[in-house]
């Protein structure tokens, strides 16, 4: 593809089209603004030369290091990675969330100013003991611990990324789902105003999300509220949201205000909007591509060339035992 650039200014050569210049059809569909979008997304390494943005430091968040636990009990469990860490400037100025804008190198600037003081989470359903929960009485379901965690975009790209958070699983302990309950749905933020993404229709909106309940309660499923050891900024998410590190980014919701536990299988986002493509489960498979490109390599943020995709995103041996006898290439 001419004109795109590894970190240290080379050309790369012979690289297909990145997907995400594919990815915005409904907006071409609907004769929006899609033609300014894949412009300013034109490329996989645009980062390297983001839009000037002062991203700053970033708010610190107190992270706990849990002593128990040695380096390789971390990477047994997966809850960190031997690989190098995606920098800090890379993960907040190049993100996906369309409730700001589908211009990937603009969310940080379009997400400025995003104001979630006095942000709370409701959680409801089939639970013992319906609540809302600040973001401070969540800080206190738990210590806040880093979680070295690999990200894999539907689109082919990925980073490497030191979140801080919680477990889901504490949260849902002090809600105590009930023994009807079998799903976890989620939901961001409406709000149009503030989320100036939200006026457009390349998504139904709210964005929802969802779990089975067993996946929700997996160690490696992480409520997120940090990362490097600062708050989330707004473009990524803040002040809270889901990390499944073996699914598609796109499960991973952000600015989460609700949760509730269901008997049914909830709607999500992408699977409402093209579920020929978008599965409920959006487990990384590279056995299983999208139907407008492979997923059987990624393009790392930082590294030039591509890299094969791991089952699960590297983390089959923690969660496959969760899809015994599930056809993955149909529960895609």
């Amino acid at each position: 593809m001419s004109g795109t650039f590894d970190v240290s200014g080379k050309e790369i050569t012979g690289e297909v089209t990145p997907p995400e210049l594919y990815f915005n059809r409904r907006l071409w569909l609907k004769g929006a603004a899609a033609v300014g979008s894949v412009a300013a997304t034109a490329g996989i390494y645009r980062y390297f030369n983001p839009l000037p943005h002062d991203v700053g430091e970033g708010e610190a968040l107190g992270v706990a290091v849990d002593g128990s636990l040695s380096e390789a009990e971390r990477l047994s469990r997966g809850f960190t990675i031997d690989e190098p860490k995606t920098p800090f400037e890379a993960i907040v100025t190049y993100n996906n969330f369309y409730e700001f804008t589908t211009d990937k190198t603009a969310v940080a600037r379009k997400a400025e100013g995003f104001d979630t003081s006095g942000w709370s989470v409701e959680v409801e359903g089939l639970v013992e003991n319906s609540r809302t929960f600040s973001i401070d009485e969540i800080m206190q379901l738990a210590d806040v611990e880093e979680r070295v965690y690999r990200l894999r975009c539907v689109e082919a790209w990925s980073m490497v990324v030191p979140w801080n958070g919680v477990p889901l699983a504490a949260l849902l302990e002090a809600v105590r789902p009930t023994a009807e309950a079998k799903y976890v749905a989620m939901q961001t933020l409406l709000d149009p105003t503030r989320m100036p993404g939200q006026k457009t229709a390349v998504l139904d909106w709210p964005y929802v999300e969802g779990l089975r309940l067993d996946e929700a309660r997996h160690p490696l499923t992480l409520l997120a509220l940090g990362l490097y050891g600062k708050k989330l900024p707004p473009q990524d998410g803040a002040p809270i949201r889901l990390v499944t590190p073996w699914k598609y980014g796109f499960k991973s919701i952000k600015s989460i205000v609700k949760i509730t536990l269901t008997a049914d299988q909830p709607p999500t986002s992408w699977s409402r909007y093209a579920p020929s493509e978008y599965g409920f489960y959006a487990n990384v498979n590279p056995a299983v591509d999208h139907p407008r490109w492979s997923q059987a390599t990624e393009q790392r943020i930082g590294e030039a060339g591509r890299r094969e995709t791991l089952p699960f995103n590297g983390y089959a041996n923690q969660v496959a035992s969760l899809y015994e006898g599930l056809d993955l290439a149909v529960n895609f």
